[in-house]
């Protein structure tokens, strides 16, 4: 496969960082980092449906099989691309946590059948609207987006003081070595970064993992015991909870999730194109959102939940400075080959807390500067960026310190606005738009004086 060869063309022209391809002994590494940053989210959310729901252990980890091994098929058809389908930048993919509730919800009402043709449906629609909504890229200036980014990554915060601390209802919750591991997990990031070469700095996360997962062992901070059970091959097959159903009642909250999942992706991919250096125009978010609306219909197929960028990837981005997409390519072949042996998710997923959570701090963190980066494109002369961005972090931080805030809303209003991302973004867009108005496009240049005509006289 091209993804684990160098390239041969030797022509004139060399590759830019986002299309070269590192050689073996790096991409496996690089592309493992990707997968580790990522894979708790991938775990927790099918792992939180399934708890909502009621569902047996055995269908629980059903659910996380099919999830892991979806997330890389669609990590896959973003970076690598099919046709018009996919953005071809390094872009891992995942489901997002702003569909739990819909799930939850409609999964005790209509059952898990309704829950996945949903899925089917908004993935379908999410595909055949992609050109139209990357045409309203002119609504998402830099003060939308990057107040967007910087949310997410803000907000996201918050739910690594869990990992690292551990349960509430744990013995060792808060206990002073679990602190001290995380935050011995930070500083290792940050001696790598600031003393070692580049070619070692961009295994930081890498290190501090295998570091912190060491120091933790005789601490007794690591539990490998959940390996022993799980098999080392299983098979995704499709429709694992039955023929889906096609529930009106089940659609309409999952599309409006969705709506909200396409502007986060949108903010995601112009983020990543930040990073690279490439200007993201609105043909590259419709190949990026068709590759989410793509990838959503297939998890529905495999008994999975819609698709989204996933923003803690973006900062390992950015720390690394590792750019090609071929290394996240290779961490969506590595994705495929978890959902497919059981044991080696198991080992994944028992990496110690507070080693995951010291690294999601530093990667959520940078997101969140990624954003701020984002934000300071637009002019901060006028004081009424001032207020979009301060009314929007409002509504996206208010879900993070009162979780049940919401509680009292209908439905699908209270899906929305729960999920902080989802409420800021749309704050952010709505505020910019009654403030600020549209960004016009710009007058067209008048062409230079040709030197070689004579002057008019004076």
């Amino acid at each position: 496969m091209r993804i684990f060869t160098r390239p041969r063309n030797r022509s004139a022209t060399p590759r830019d960082a986002v299309d070269s391809v590192p050689p073996l002994r790096h991409l496996v590494p690089l592309g493992l980092q990707h997968v580790i940053v990522a894979y708790s989210g991938m775990v927790t959310l099918p792992l939180v449906i399934g708890l909502g729901i009621g569902l047996s252990p055995a269908q629980i980890t059903t659910l996380v099989t099919a999830n892991v091994f979806v997330s890389g098929l669609a990590t896959l058809l973003q970076t690598l691309g099919l046709f018009n389908i996919g953005v071809r930048l390094p872009i891992v993919m995942g489901s997002t946590f702003t569909g739990i509730t819909p799930a939850i919800i409609v999964g005790k009402d209509s059952g898990l059948p309704a829950v996945f043709g949903a899925t089917i449906v908004v993935g379908l629609i999410t595909w055949l609207i992609a050109p139209w909504f990357a045409q309203l890229t002119r609504y998402f200036p830099p003060i939308v987006t990057g107040t967007t980014i910087a949310i997410i990554g803000f907000s996201l915060l918050p739910k690594t003081a869990t990992m690292i601390a551990g349960s509430a209802s744990a013995d060792d919750h808060g206990a002073p070595e679990r602190l001290l591991l995380a935050g011995g997990t930070i500083v290792l990031v940050v001696l790598l970064e600031r003393l070692m070469r580049p070619a070692i700095g961009r295994f930081a996360i890498l290190i501090a993992l295998v570091v912190g997962t060491v120091v933790a062992w005789p601490l007794g901070l690591t539990d490998f015991s959940a390996t022993e059970s799980a098999p080392i091959f299983g098979v995704v097959e499709p429709f694992s909870f039955g023929t889906p159903t096609f529930v009106l009642s089940a659609i309409l909250p999952m599309l409006i999730v969705q709506i909200v999942n396409m502007v986060e992706s949108t903010g995601d991919t112009v983020a990543v194109g930040q990073v690279v250096g490439r200007k993201v125009e609105s043909g590259d978010i419709a190949r990026a959102l068709r590759a989410d609306g793509a990838g959503t219909a297939l998890a529905g197929v495999f008994s999975s939940f819609p698709f989204v960028t996933f923003g803690g990837n973006v900062g390992l981005v950015s720390i690394t400075r590792v750019m090609s997409r071929y290394v996240v390519a290779t961490a969506g072949v590595i994705l495929v080959i978890i959902g497919l042996m059981p044991k080696l998710g198991a080992v994944v997923a028992s990496l110690p807390g507070p080693v995951l959570g010291g690294i999601s701090v530093v990667m959520f963190g940078t997101l969140g500067a990624i954003g701020i980066k984002l934000m300071l494109a637009a002019d901060f002369g006028n004081p009424r960026n001032h207020l979009v961005v301060a009314i929007a972090f409002g509504f996206g931080l208010m879900p993070v310190g009162s979780p049940d805030f919401y509680e009292q809303l209908p439905g699908p209003l209270q899906t929305v606005l729960s999920s902080g991302i989802a409420a800021g973004g749309i704050a952010a867009f709505l505020l910019n738009l009654l403030l600020n108005g549209v960004e016009r496009d710009a007058a067209p240049e008048a062409p230079a004086a040709d030197p070689a005509q004579p002057r008019p006289a004076s």
